[in-house]
């Protein structure tokens, strides 16, 4: 499953399951509007591969409560004074990672549906309040891991509150159905409550929003790095490109000496006009081999791939997959036919511009840590670097209002289209498409489009 979400007024976040199955193939498709004038000159596609696209992958698992039986076993332990193990941090960060992961994907569930149901907010208030009881149950002894039992509770708690009250603002309650959003907001109160009563976070920061989202930002870092694999990147081509540079350079040097030679045969002496040739000769060389060199290696890379990443387990130190990934510009005529068909353009519409990024992976699930199979994929898009391509003026719009002429002041919007098709390794395929509508300031919405 392939979810897309606006994760801040510049970026966007698309998360993808991965499931079991070891290969994966993702094609993202992003279509520019051409009146931005995007291309290769204006940003080159290495660029926007180093600043516009954000990478990270994590352990996942349908398993919920699985981490939470070591971490309780751990945390006797600790509190009979025996020697903590190790591993207490991993698995409690295991716990609160698959517990954030299942709220969020069950608020976005809940607010992506056009009614509100009475037993989905039931059951959902029921899972947050017994798993949270279950892990505040179990407080280690052990100073340093209590620390760090703190920060997981403080955050787990914050992220509970924060997604509890944007369903409580967000949902369409019925005129009978008031009391879920009550009893919605009574739960985050008593998050709230909970943190304040341990003295979680100072006053300062529980006065600054700002603050306080800052804080819970590090803290989701510090929850996320046991279960995030580190990424190893080498970009492909390396000692092709210098033999690429020494043959163009061993090619024209040979052509401009013996440009030289044959001017030495034919002028004679040494004059004015021999040193006038060797001069031309030379500025040639430097005019053409820069351009020869690129279009040489434009055409041996075409095609191929141009990074390659190696995905490591951060517990264990041992590689657990790697993945190749291509990124370049598109012609439209030169997509495949499920994604100009995806696409559902006009002709107005084939002025876009298309940016492909494709990423082929392979993993080791033999490697993961025990009780884990399956991974999930989180690519941040960020759209910065286009909007630096935007117009921010604004243009003006007359209307009627009871028989008043009212003039308003509208700045100038843009639609890009974003086709991902993920293919596994059975050969399912999953094709989807999604609207982004946004101005040069930001991001204003994100549709999925039929």
């Amino acid at each position: 499953m392939i979810y897309l979400e606006r994760k801040d007024e510049i970026s966007l976040k698309l998360t993808r399951e991965l499931g079991q199955a070891p290969e994966h193939r993702l094609d993202m498709y992003l279509f520019v509007p051409g009146e931005l004038d995007l291309s290769p000159q204006t940003l080159p596609e290495q660029e926007f591969y180093l600043l516009g696209l954000h990478v990270k992958r994590t352990y996942s698992s349908l398993a919920q409560l699985a981490p939470l039986v070591q971490s309780r076993l751990i945390s006797r332990a600790a509190g009979q004074s025996v020697r903590p193990d190790p591993k207490y941090r991993l698995s409690l960060s295991l716990y609160a990672y698959q517990y954030a992961n299942a709220l969020e994907a069950a608020t976005r569930q809940l607010r992506n549906s056009d009614e509100v149901s009475r037993e989905e907010v039931g059951e959902l208030l029921e899972l947050t309040a017994t798993i949270l009881k279950r892990l505040r149950r179990n407080t280690p002894k052990e100073e340093s891991l209590s620390r760090y039992h703190v920060n997981i509770d403080n955050y787990l708690s914050w992220l509970t509150e924060q997604q509890l009250l944007a369903l409580a603002m967000k949902l369409p309650f019925q005129d009978d159905q008031q009391d879920l959003r009550e009893l919605l907001i009574k739960v985050a109160k008593r998050e709230h409550r909970h943190r304040e009563e341990k003295e979680y976070n100072s006053s300062r920061i529980n006065d600054d929003s700002a603050r306080m989202s800052n804080k819970m930002r590090l803290l989701r870092r510090l929850l996320e790095y046991p279960v995030t694999f580190k990424r190893k990147s080498v970009e492909l081509g390396g000692g092709e490109q210098k033999a690429v540079k020494a043959l163009v350079t061993a090619i024209v040097m040979t052509a401009v000496s013996f440009f030289v030679f044959e001017s030495r045969l034919l002028l004679g002496d040494i004059t004015a006009i021999f040193l006038l040739v060797v001069a031309v000769a030379y500025a040639a060389r430097e005019l053409f081999k820069d351009d020869l060199r690129q279009k040489l290696w434009a055409w041996l890379r075409k095609g191929r791939p141009k990074w390659k990443h190696t995905y490591i387990d951060v517990n264990s130190e041992q590689p657990v997959g790697r993945s190749l990934e291509w990124f370049d510009y598109k012609a439209f005529r030169d997509l495949p036919d499920d994604i100009r068909k995806a696409r559902k353009g006009n002709s107005p519409q084939r002025g876009e511009t298309v940016l492909h990024y494709r990423n082929d992976s392979r993993m080791l699930p033999a490697r993961f840590l025990s009780g884990y199979a399956e991974t999930r994929e989180s690519i941040i898009l960020d759209l910065d670097v286009l909007m630096r391509l935007m117009n921010p003026s604004t243009h003006k719009v007359f209307k009627l209002e009871q028989d008043e002429i009212v003039e308003e002041l509208v700045d100038k919007r843009y639609t890009l289209n974003l086709v991902v098709r993920d293919v596994e390794g059975d050969g399912r395929v999953v094709l989807q498409r999604w609207k982004i509508i946004m101005n040069y300031k930001r991001i204003l919405d994100v549709e999925l489009a039929n």
